[in-house]
């Protein structure tokens, strides 16, 4: 169990103290749960009534709150109390949460060629392929899959029954979610006379720094050239990127997005869950697609951009739905009428 004073924590995070340095906090909790011995955050403004009922012993606030938090046993003034409780979280992990030891399980399989740091671990059945390289720090998850040649760089984290094909390159401080699978093949098929004929995909994928993928997130391998995910690109679960996709530096997806072969995404891009994004398109920098968009067409310009029908009643949805269907009929019965002579 992790035990800190107040004092201590701005020492190693910074922001302003108010109250007691020896303060005694154990855990991190939210506003309306937490106790004497838990530090809290306030971020969303129309939270700040909970400011008179929490318990908590410690808060991270806005300077602004000065007032509101004088007298409390502690709390600490930050511009911006969110992105400090997220490196509050970081500090407290790496003090709560166990190493794996350095060294490769007797149950693990290793074949000759492959490259691991002394520092590296390899958790129980895991395997690397000849050729493979884990750098120093790296942890390789239980049942995991390291391909032949692949790359895994200094103090990147795979979970357990994480797949990286052959000849994939993973950068330095990622982390990979249980069941994600990096580099297997991209849906790629010809027809003839009536039935599919696979397109070998013959690329990898090249995935940059600080980069997080989410469980059972899917990127596949390029057809030709590589799959190109940025540095510190954020993915969430259930993501599917297409062979030869790329995605720009620091660009975030949520959920169940699926992006469509060969699409170029740019940097600082936000896409909102359930987003579905058409092949061969490109996407510019810092975008934002509202959650359930459907993106057939490039976007050029940066801003917001959303495409979901309103929610409504099921018979409402169902009357406009036909209107939706008449619209060209309606269309061309307009023109005629313009076209008609008085």
């Amino acid at each position: 169990m992790v035990e800190v004073r107040a004092g201590e924590l701005v020492a190693q995070l910074g922001g302003e103290l108010l109250g007691d340095p020896d303060k005694l906090l154990r855990r991190i909790d939210g506003l309306e749960t937490a106790g004497p011995d838990a530090i809290s955050f306030l971020a969303n403004p129309r939270l700040q009534p909970l400011l008179q009922t929490t318990e908590a012993g410690c808060l991270i606030v806005q300077p602004a709150l000065r007032a509101a938090v004088q007298g409390r046993a502690a709390a600490i003034l930050s511009d911006d109390p969110y992105l400090y409780y997220a490196r509050l979280s970081r500090w407290w992990a790496q003090r709560s949460r166990a190493v794996p030891a350095a060294g490769v399980h007797p149950s693990a399989v290793v074949e000759p060629g492959a490259r691991l740091h002394p520092q590296a671990s390899v958790g129980a059945f895991a395997f690397v392929g000849r050729g493979a390289v884990v750098g120093a720090g790296a942890v390789v998850g239980p049942h995991s899959h390291i391909g032949a040649d692949a790359v895994i760089g200094a103090g990147s984290r795979i979970a357990a029954q994480v797949s990286i094909g052959d000849g994939s390159r993973l950068g330095e401080r990622c982390v990979l979610q249980g069941g994600a699978v990096i580099g297997g093949d991209g849906f790629g098929f010809a027809p003839a006379a009536g039935r599919w004929e696979k397109i070998e995909q013959l690329g990898a994928v090249r995935i940059g720094d600080d980069v997080e993928i989410g469980a059972n997130t899917c990127i596949d391998r390029g057809a030709l050239g590589d799959t190109v995910i940025g540095d510190g690109v954020k993915l969430d679960n259930l993501i599917q990127i297409g062979h030869n996709v790329q995605v720009g530096a620091h660009t975030v997806m949520a959920a169940c997005v699926g992006v469509s072969g060969s699409t170029r995404i740019g940097a600082h891009c936000i896409i909102g869950g359930q987003v579905g994004i058409a092949g061969h398109l490109r996407i510019v920098d810092r975008v934002q697609i509202g959650a359930g968009s459907k993106v057939n067409r490039s976007i050029l310009e940066p801003g917001r951009y959303g495409g979901i029908f309103p929610l409504g009643a099921a018979g409402t949805w169902e009357k406009n739905a036909v209107l939706v269907s008449q619209l060209a009929k309606l269309r061309d019965r307009i023109r005629a009428l313009e076209n008609r002579p008085d």
